[in-house]
C-alpha cells in the first residue's frame, strides 16, 4: 500500500533521511516515534507530497509528488500543529469535503461524537479557536473522509479524556480496513494502539518491531484509587480525567479507557508517595462497545 524505497532528503547540508527503505500494508497501526530531528515529520511530509527527495514514495502505486490531489483523497491527516487558517468552520468543512469528495455530513457526525458542536461555532474564524476545538474538528476531517489510510501527529494531545476515548472508539471501528500511521515523540503515549513500532534516528529507521495486538481500542477500565491523605495536587489531577470523590478525597474512582492505561499511570507516578492502593477492572460494559 505504502512504499518508501531508498528514500532521502537533504536541507542544505543537513541529511535529515538516509536511504530510508519501509513497507507497510493494510490494516497496520505503526507507531512512528524518535526524538526531535529524528526525521519522522520530514518522512511524513515526503508521504504527503510536499517534500522533493531523492528514492521513490508510492501510495497505490501513485507517487504524492507528482501525483498529489490523488494521493491526498486517500489519506486524512491530522497534524500537530493546526494551521494559522482564517476561514469559518463551516466554510473549512465544505472545502475539506468537496476536496476528497466526501460527504460533509460523515465531518459533522465525527464532530458530534467528539463532542463539538459545529452549528455553534460554524461562524468563527478556525484560527479563533480553542487548542482541544481545533484538535477535534482536525480529526473530525480526517476521520469523515471516505478513505483507507490515517497520518496522525500527536493525534489526542489536546482532547480531554471522555474525547480521547471516543477518538479511540473511532479508530476501533476501522481496524480491519484502516492503515494508521501515528508519529509520537513518546512511545507509552501510543503504545496501546498499535501493533508496529517503527523508531527513527538521524535520518534511520533503527528499529521495526511488531507487537501485541490484543489491545481494546474500545473497551474501558474501572479504576479505584486510595490515597494516605486527601491533597489538592492530585485531587485535580483526577479530576480532569473525570474520578469522582468517593472517601473524604482519599478515595477516587473513574474510567480509563484502554489505551490510555500508560499514560493515566504515568501521571499517577508523580503522586505515587500518596498511593496506598490502586485497581484496574476492565468495566462489564466494555465488551458491548
Amino acid at each position: 500500500m505504502i512504499q518508501f524505497s531508498h528514500v532521502s532528503k537533504t536541507f542544505k547540508r543537513n541529511q535529515v533521511l538516509d536511504n530510508v527503505d519501509l513497507k507497510i500494508e493494510l490494516g497496520e497501526r505503526i507507531a512512528l516515534v524518535g526524538s526531535n530531528g529524528a526525521g519522522k515529520t520530514t518522512l511524513i511530509r515526503c508521504l504527503l507530497g510536499q517534500y522533493t527527495h531523492n528514492g521513490v514514495v508510492t501510495v497505490n502505486g501513485l507517487v504524492p509528488r507528482s501525483e498529489r490531489s490523488k494521493v491526498l483523497q486517500k489519506i486524512g491527516f491530522v497534524p500537530q500543529l493546526p494551521p494559522p487558517l482564517k476561514m469559518p468552520v463551516s466554510q473549512l468543512v465544505g472545502f475539506a469535503a468537496a476536496l476528497c469528495n466526501s460527504e460533509q455530513k460523515r465531518m459533522e457526525d465525527v464532530a458530534t461524537r467528539l463532542g463539538l458542536d459545529l452549528r455553534k461555532i460554524s461562524r468563527l474564524p478556525f484560527v479563533k479557536l480553542s487548542g482541544g476545538m481545533k484538535q477535534k474538528l482536525l480529526i473530525s476531517i480526517a476521520m469523515g473522509r471516505d478513505t483507507n489510510i490515517l497520518v496522525m501527529d500527536e493525534p489526542a494531545a489536546n482532547l480531554d479524556p471522555d474525547a480521547r476515548h471516543i477518538f479511540f472508539e473511532l479508530l476501533a471501528e476501522r481496524l480491519e480496513n484502516t492503515t494508521m500511521l501515528i508519529s509520537s515523540h513518546r512511545l507509552d503515549e501510543v503504545a496501546s494502539l498499535v501493533n508496529r513500532v517503527l523508531e527513527m534516528d538521524r535520518g534511520k529507521v533503527v528499529l521495526d518491531d511488531r507487537v501485541d495486538d490484543d489491545a481494546s481500542l474500545s473497551g474501558k477500565l474501572v479504576c479505584r484509587l486510595a490515597l494516605r491523605r486527601p491533597e489538592a495536587a492530585i485531587a485535580k489531577a483526577l479530576s480532569g480525567w473525570g474520578f469522582r470523590d468517593v472517601g473524604n478525597g482519599t478515595e477516587w474512582e473513574g474510567l480509563i479507557a484502554g489505551p490510555d492505561r500508560l499514560r493515566f499511570l504515568g501521571m499517577l507516578s508523580r503522586y505515587v508517595g500518596l498511593l496506598t492502593k490502586i485497581s484496574m477492572d476492565e468495566s462489564a460494559s466494555s465488551g458491548n462497545q
